[in-house]
């Protein structure tokens, strides 16, 4: 299954640093609520706010009672054509379902699809494209 994906867009930050990130160039903050409140729109149950790994954000929200998690992280490089996001869709687990490689395993196809169709009709987001995980 595609649970990776990849798109440009000029909409988020990419250049303005901000005194709570973990780590110079963490963007993905204004991503992550921007997701956040279309998939509220479209009745999802968001179950986290967003949060920072060293690399970007993530946050989770329910599909079927099931946690899935959006991991996203900015690669700024082409503002004339829009930046350079990549992310992905997982399943949230616990810590050993986590070491145990859970997190690819039993992603609904449904939740795929939720984020697909958020950025897919959004006029701020361009040349999107989904990947099977490596």
């Amino acid at each position: 299954m595609r649970t990776e994906f990849q798109f440009r867009s000029k909409k988020f930050n990419c250049t303005e640093q901000k005194d709570y990130f973990i780590n110079p160039g963490c963007f993905g903050d204004d991503f992550s609520e921007w997701l956040i409140e279309r998939l509220k729109n479209a009745g999802f149950q968001i179950t986290s706010n967003p949060d920072q790994e060293d690399f970007g954000w993530y946050f989770t929200f329910l599909v079927q009672n099931v946690e899935h998690c959006v991991v996203v992280s900015s690669q700024p490089n082409e503002p004339e054509i829009g930046d350079r996001w990549v992310g992905w869709v997982e399943r949230h687990l616990g810590f050993i379902g986590s070491i145990l490689g859970g997190r690819k395993r039993g992603i609904l196809p449904e939740a795929i699809q939720a984020v697909d169709s958020i950025l897919t009709n959004s006029n701020e987001i361009r040349f999107i494209g989904w990947f099977d995980h490596a």
